[in-house]
């Protein structure tokens, strides 16, 4: 046998060797836990209840938000600081890592996948980069007056490798087209005084902004961008006092099931109901406090509700075939983020507070688990990749 038979029969033990000591597993079953404070992420198997890996140096995730690869193999991760973090889920590491604004609050990946979004408050505007090697693509400056920038929020993927976004200060919806990576189309639409989320309906068809200046939502058509936006929901705290808000409601919670859509009322007590083929308001349902997340079931039967401090130790559960709280639940201290699994039969919920996620059976409101994570926040798991404005 020659020297170089030998090396390579060497590095093919080692490899063998390697792949018998790392497990198999399917990304469809994964997904992973911000740790706000320290800049970590929690790698996460769903489907066996625990954490496998932990990974660090990715900024300020204090407000971060995770998209998924087609493939369901690599994550997004947006921080704060306006870092992009391309994790592998099956190798546990940093693919690649950019600083690609001053602020950031999120971000979203196209419909074919090759394209990776982030959302910008300084500067104001988009960013567009290629999903394989992060390279800048085109920008999308969020002028919506001369030399006056706006930050972006409720950044939401359409089809057509479209992204519907809001400006907060300029009061506008914009629909940018990067059929053409480098060359994208933007179309401007009024939406009211300070836009400041928004969501896209399952169906990928409605985007709706939440107004924060103003009673009411914006809601735009994108399947016929040219009939321009409606308002919806005008007033719907006319002539009542208004409690003062102690935290933004998000809308990438809001709950779209049954026909109907489940929607936090700022500063109220209350989540509204709204027929999706009206957009009529058709109902209201008394809650504990100030919603921040209403989050549907899978199947749409339950819809899970959290709260604004000082109530943000609670969550509520309402059944969608009676419009009633049906079950209450005390996870922990600061709850802020809840995630079901893909087929909703549990629910993993932060509790920040408390360095834990705990995990509960839909059914039955057992509490089954929990995973230790110091300052948890978002709970994002893959089953997100197949999803439209996830």
């Amino acid at each position: 046998m020659t020297t170089a038979s030998r090396l390579l029969l060497v590095v093919l033990v080692l490899l063998l060797a390697a792949c018998a000591q790392a497990p198999l597993r399917g990304t469809g079953d994964l997904g992973l836990i911000i740790e706000r404070a320290n800049g970590h992420v929690t790698l996460v198997d769903t489907s066996r209840r625990e954490a496998y890996a932990r990974i660090g140096g990715l900024g300020d995730l204090s407000h971060a938000s995770v998209v998924y690869s087609r493939d369901a193999r690599y994550a997004y991760v947006f921080g704060r600081d306006g870092g992009l973090s391309k994790l592998d889920l099956l190798g546990a590491r940093v693919v690649k890592r950019i600083l690609q604004s001053g602020n950031a609050i999120g971000g979203s990946i196209s419909q074919d996948g090759r394209i990776v979004v982030a959302q910008n408050y300084t500067p104001g505007g988009i960013k567009a980069f290629d999903a394989d090697t992060l390279e800048l693509l085109a920008e999308v400056p969020a002028e919506y007056a001369p030399g006056a920038f706006s930050k972006v929020v409720g950044l939401a993927d359409l089809s057509g490798q479209r992204f519907a976004y809001a400006l907060f200060d300029g009061g506008e919806i914009w629909l940018s087209d990067f059929s053409q990576p480098r060359q994208p189309k933007t179309l401007r639409f009024p939406a009211g005084q300070q836009p400041y989320d928004g969501l896209v309906t399952p169906d990928g068809r409605h985007y709706l902004a939440g107004l924060f200046g103003e009673d009411g939502v914006a809601l735009l058509d994108t399947w016929q961008p040219e009939q321009g936006t409606r308002r919806i929901l005008e007033h719907y705290g006319r002539g009542e006092e208004k409690l003062p808000v102690f935290k933004m409601p998000h809308l990438r919670g809001w709950a779209v099931a049954q026909g109907k859509a489940y929607l936090p009322a700022i500063g109220r007590h209350e989540v509204l109901v709204v027929s999706t083929a009206t957009w009529q308001e058709v109902g209201r349902i008394k809650v504990k406090s100030q919603p921040v997340f209403v989050i549907a079931r899978p199947d749409g039967r339950q819809v899970w509700v959290n709260y604004a401090f000082p109530d943000n130790g609670w969550v509520e559960v309402i059944d969608t075939l009676t419009a009633q709280v049906v079950h209450t639940l005390a996870p922990g201290k600061a709850v802020l983020h809840m995630e079901f699994t893909p087929r909703g039969e549990h629910v993993w919920i932060s509790a920040r507070d408390d360095n834990r996620v705990v995990i509960y059976d839909t059914a039955s409101f057992a509490r089954i688990g929990e995973i230790a994570a110091e300052a948890p926040s978002g709970i994002f798991f893959t089953s997100r990749a197949g999803r439209t404005g996830f």
